[in-house]
């Protein structure tokens, strides 16, 4: 297709269901509009569209198209993240990947950083998913467990995260606490819904208790913590966590075995330059304080 602009107008046409919707994002007429996807659609030899009183309804060929052209739009977004991410100076879009664990220290980073660097807008992304530094969706990405392998990447290692199992005050009132590992098989337990989780303290749980005794599965570490701090059983949560919380009672552990390593990611391309530089160098002068 030698002709983007067409596409282009179509997209948003699908998008917001009108000429007249899409000629005010375009900033075009809306005749533009028109004469764009009447082009189109004789150029492919196929309606897009079915018009009505109402607006524009996309037809099967056409939410085809809407769904193509949505990726393109969304990756050369994405594109335009990495180049703004080029800049010279300490200043723009700072976007940080992280576990829901950490997410609780890396927010006085970034808080701290931006006070330095005000000319920055920071974005902490948290979550289950594995946000693509090739793409430019963050700039940078701290993961855990095996070293990320990805193609590109600047792997750099920043910390050992230690990991408690403890109980909650509620689920003490209710249950008691364990004198022993020999008692935990008596207790009720939080654990990841994947049962096959390869997290090393959710293996050694495995071992530990009878699957019966998992009574309380979450997906997501924010779910998994928050049902622990609810009572719902015992749980694991992050040493720094277990010490700063007056409701919570370390049970057993940490544990060497249970210890999770920390990475930080950058993409090649981006790992120079200067805002990520003086980012990486906050970051990892504030780890040596979390290990």
């Amino acid at each position: 297709m030698d002709n983007w602009d067409e596409i282009r107008t179509a997209y948003h046409v699908a998008r917001l269901g009108t000429v007249s919707g899409a000629a005010e994002v375009l900033g075009v007429h809306h005749a533009t509009v028109i004469r764009h996807v009447d082009a189109l659609e004789t150029r492919l030899g196929v309606k897009l569209f079915q018009r009505h009183p109402r607006g524009y309804t996309a037809t099967e060929a056409g939410r085809d198209l809407l769904q193509v052209a949505q990726t393109t739009d969304d990756q050369f977004a994405q594109l335009v993240s990495r180049l703004r991410g080029q800049g010279d100076g300490v200043e723009g879009e700072l976007a940080v990947t992280t576990l829901d664990t950490l997410a609780d220290l890396v927010m006085p980073l970034l808080i701290d950083f931006q006070a330095d660097y005000p000319a920055v807008m920071v974005r902490l992304l948290t979550g289950t998913r594995l946000f693509r530094l090739e793409y430019g969706e963050a700039h940078i990405a701290i993961r855990a467990g095996a070293a990320p392998d990805q193609p590109d990447n600047v792997v750099q290692p920043l910390m050992r995260l230690q990991v408690a199992l403890v109980a909650a005050r509620s689920y003490i009132a209710r249950h008691g606490l364990p004198e022993e590992v020999s008692d935990l098989p008596n207790h009720r337990f939080v654990c990841a819904d994947d049962l096959d989780s390869r997290a090393p303290f959710y293996r050694w749980l495995r071992q530990t208790v009878p699957t019966d005794r998992i009574t309380f599965r979450a997906h997501g570490e924010r779910n998994q913590r928050d049902a622990v701090l609810a009572g719902a059983g015992l749980g694991f949560v992050p040493l720094h966590e277990a010490q700063a919380r007056d409701d919570l009672t370390v049970v057993h552990g940490p544990l060497p075995e249970w210890e999770v390593p920390i990475w930080v990611v950058t993409h090649v391309d981006l790992h120079r330059t200067p805002k990520v530089q003086a980012f990486l160098k906050a970051l990892k002068t504030q780890a040596k304080d979390w290990s």
